[in-house]
C-alpha cells in the first residue's frame, strides 16, 4: 500500500511524483532525502541516523551555522535520479545531515524567523539605496533557527556589497548571505497567476531555464508585441518555447515564403500561413495586404511547378474546381414512408365494410 506522501497532489511547489513508492528496493536504495526550503529551493541530505521519513515530514536538517526547517519533499531511489539531473557532488564534499523531525520548539523559532522576512525585506532595500547601490533585493530568506539570513538581488552589473553585508549584520544581527538571481529566478521565487489562468512555471515546476529567443514567436507567426510577449519578469515569456519545435518541423513541409506566384492576372506575395491546416494566404502587395487569397499547400507547390515551367495560371485558385457527386437522400432506416401502417390500417378498414356488406346482402330477412 502507497504512503501517503507518495499523493499526486501536493501543495509545496516543484513538487515531484514518487512513481516508485511502495517498491522496498527502491524505498530503501539511498539514505539522502530531498529537503524543500522556502519557495524553489532544495537541498540533499544524508539520513545517517536512519529516521523513518515520508514526504511531508517537516525535519531539521544541519546547516551553516545552526540548523534549518524544511519539507521531505523525495525519498528512496527517485533522490539519486534528481541528484544526478542537478549535478549534485556527494565524493570530496562534506554531505550535511538531518538532525531529526521538527519538534514544537523548532516549529516556533521556525515561525518567529519567518515573520520577519517581509520587514528585513523593506528595510534591507532602503538600506542599500541610501549606500547608492545599484541593486534590488527581490526576496529574504530567513534560515529555521533565525541565525542567518539569505538575501536574493537582481543587479545588472557587478555591485560590491562588503559595506552592505557589514551595515545589514549592525541592522539584524545575523549572518548575512547574498545570492544573485535573475529575473525569472525572481519570479519562480515570488510566485504569481500567468495570462493563461495558471500559475507561473517558473514557480510551480520549471528548474532550468533556458533562453527565449524572439525568433521562436516568429516561427509560430506570434505577434511581435513586447507587452504580450514578456511575462512578468519583463522577459520573454518560457512558454514560447514549449510549442515551437512542432511549428519548424511542420515549416519545413510548407513552401518558402520568400516565392513570388506568377498569374496571368497577378504578382502574388506571401502574407501569412496557417501551418497546421496547411494553408497559405497571399497578397498582390508585398508590403500590406490586399486582395487576400488563401490556397491549400498542395495548390502552391502545383502553381510553383507551373511557373518553373514558365506556365502561369489564369488565378491562384483551383481552374476547375472537382465537382462533389449528388447524393441522394435516402431513409436512414432503408424502409418505406412511416405512412406505411396507415395505408395498411384504411386497407384493412375497407375491407371489413366491404365484407360487412356481403354478409348483410346474404342474410334472409324475417
Amino acid at each position: 500500500m502507497c504512503k501517503k506522501g507518495c499523493s499526486r497532489v501536493q501543495n509545496n511547489k516543484l513538487n515531484t511524483y514518487d512513481w516508485l513508492c511502495g517498491v522496498p528496493e527502491a524505498e530503501n536504495a539511498t539514505d539522502y532525502v530531498e529537503v524543500q526550503f522556502k519557495n524553489t529551493r532544495k537541498g540533499y541530505f544524508l539520513n545517517s541516523a536512519k529516521i523513518p521519513l515520508e514526504k511531508g515530514d517537516v525535519v531539521a536538517v544541519e546547516a551553516t551555522p545552526g540548523h534549518d526547517i524544511g519539507t521531505v519533499t523525495l525519498t528512496g531511489k527517485l533522490v539519486l535520479l534528481q541528484m544526478k539531473k542537478n549535478n549534485t557532488r556527494t565524493e570530496g564534499v562534506e554531505v550535511k545531515r538531518i538532525y531529526r523531525k521538527a519538534k514544537t520548539a523548532d516549529m516556533e523559532k521556525y515561525e518567529e524567523a519567518k515573520a520577519k522576512e517581509h520587514e528585513t525585506m523593506i528595510r534591507s532595500r532602503q538600506i542599500a539605496t541610501d549606500l547608492g547601490l545599484n541593486m534590488k533585493i527581490g526576496d529574504v530568506e530567513y534560515q529555521g533557527d533565525g541565525n542567518k539570513a539569505i538575501f536574493y538581488y537582481i543587479a545588472d552589473e557587478r555591485v560590491d556589497f562588503r559595506q552592505l553585508i557589514k551595515v545589514l549584520a549592525d541592522a539584524f544581527h545575523i549572518r548575512i548571505e547574498m545570492k544573485q538571481i535573475g529575473a525569472r529566478q525572481e519570479a519562480g521565487r515570488i510566485g504569481g497567476i500567468g495570462p493563461c489562468g495558471r500559475e507561473l512555471c517558473c514557480s510551480s515546476w520549471m528548474t532550468n531555464f533556458v533562453s527565449v529567443a524572439t525568433g521562436a514567436a516568429r516561427y509560430q507567426d506570434i505577434s511581435m508585441n513586447p507587452q504580450k510577449l514578456a511575462g512578468q519578469c519583463a522577459k520573454l515569456k518560457c512558454c514560447i518555447n514549449y510549442e515551437v519545435d512542432a511549428y519548424v518541423e511542420a515549416q519545413k513541409r510548407l513552401p518558402s515564403r520568400e516565392i513570388v506566384l506568377e498569374t496571368k492576372e497577378n504578382t502574388y506575395y506571401h502574407c501569412k500561413t496557417d501551418i497546421f491546416r496547411r494553408e497559405i494566404t497571399y497578397s498582390t502587395d508585398k508590403s500590406f495586404a490586399a486582395n487576400l487569397v488563401t490556397i491549400t499547400a498542395q495548390r502552391v507547390f502545383d502553381i510553383i511547378n507551373m511557373n518553373k515551367k514558365g506556365i502561369k495560371p489564369l488565378s491562384l485558385e483551383a481552374d476547375e474546381k472537382p465537382q462533389q457527386p449528388k447524393r441522394e437522400s435516402q431513409d436512414i432506416l432503408g424502409q418505406e414512408s412511416l405512412t406505411r401502417f396507415d395505408a395498411t390500417a384504411s386497407k384493412k378498414k375497407r375491407k371489413k365494410k366491404k365484407h360487412d356488406r356481403t354478409d348483410n346482402k346474404t342474410k334472409p330477412k324475417e
